[in-house]
């Protein structure tokens, strides 16, 4: 054989090499806008179906992924590797990715029960994790949340499947928690009724059930009264900052004075008398 045959022959399978190149871009483009169709025509369907957008979007993902995976199987079957090697391969490499990637593979398992269990969705305000605040994304591997001083932050599905989850979102109303301190010689009763009446006016609490004004503890300044109204939770920290101000605004209006520690000093003057009962602010004026 001399070098122009050669030549023919190699000629020849570059011909045939870049002839299966073009075709396998080929295949691979067409491929590609195909399995892009067929996944909108899937969303379609999902959506039609009233289903879940977070879970429709976790489906077509892997729905996308596994298309693509038998996509790349077929152009390699196309250039005549045997694809039942390739698939033991990819078997052999997915275990020890797996075994290396074991986090990261629970990660997706829990992204796949918080799916389908839907412990909360995409909206709630929540805390999981160690972290509290909007969920705006809820991914194969991640879960985005917007905690409440706009920062946004990417928590491991595993870490929250695996901790407790509070949905503040999943009730129709939640209960703001405050204290406001009498001073000793304010009437309890007086003060109760005036905060009932004064907290249902602020907006967004709700009559039902009716704000809760009632005495939780006593200490050296006099009594301890527990103000608890209630609202959605889109309104809370509305209503929280506006409860303060109505407590702080009621009292000075119904002219009750500063609540101040009492308590009486066990000691004697040089003649034997008794110290009186003093206040604080009487050693910080002295």
């Amino acid at each position: 054989m001399n070098f122009q045959q050669i030549g023919q022959v190699a000629l020849q399978l570059l011909t045939q090499f870049g002839l299966k190149v073009l075709g396998a871009i080929a295949l691979w483009l067409i491929a590609q806008k195909l399995i892009d169709f067929a996944v909108k025509l899937l969303r379609r369907a999902f959506r039609s179906q009233n289903i879940e957008p977070t879970l429709i979007s976790y489906l077509l993902n892997i729905i996308g992924v596994t298309l693509r995976i038998v996509l790349v199987v077929a152009i390699l079957g196309f250039f005549g590797i045997e694809t039942t090697s390739f698939a033991a391969l990819l078997a052999a490499a997915g275990v020890a990715i797996g075994a290396a990637w074991g986090g990261l593979l629970a990660n997706f398992a829990a992204g796949a029960f918080l799916i389908v269990f839907r412990p909360f969705n995409v909206g709630d305000f929540i805390s999981a994790g160690g972290v509290t605040g909007t969920v705006t994304e809820i991914g194969l591997f991640t879960t985005s949340i917007n905690t409440p001083d706009n920062v946004l932050t990417i928590v491991a599905n595993n870490k929250i499947f695996a901790d407790n989850i509070q949905n503040f979102s999943a009730n129709p109303y939640r209960r703001v928690d405050l204290v406001a301190q009498l001073h000793h010689t304010v009437d309890h009763n007086e003060a109760i009724a005036l905060l009932k009446s004064r907290i249902s006016q602020i907006p967004n609490v709700l009559d039902n059930p009716a704000p809760d004004v009632e005495i939780i503890d006593f200490n050296l300044a006099g009594t301890v009264l527990a103000v608890r109204p209630y609202c959605n939770n889109d309104h809370y920290w509305q209503v929280y900052f506006d409860t303060n101000k109505t407590i702080r605004e009621s009292f000075g209006e119904a002219g009750y004075p500063v609540p101040e520690q009492r308590y009486v000093v066990n000691s004697h003057s040089g003649n034997g008398a008794s110290v009186p009962a003093a206040s604080l602010s009487d050693f910080v004026t002295q």
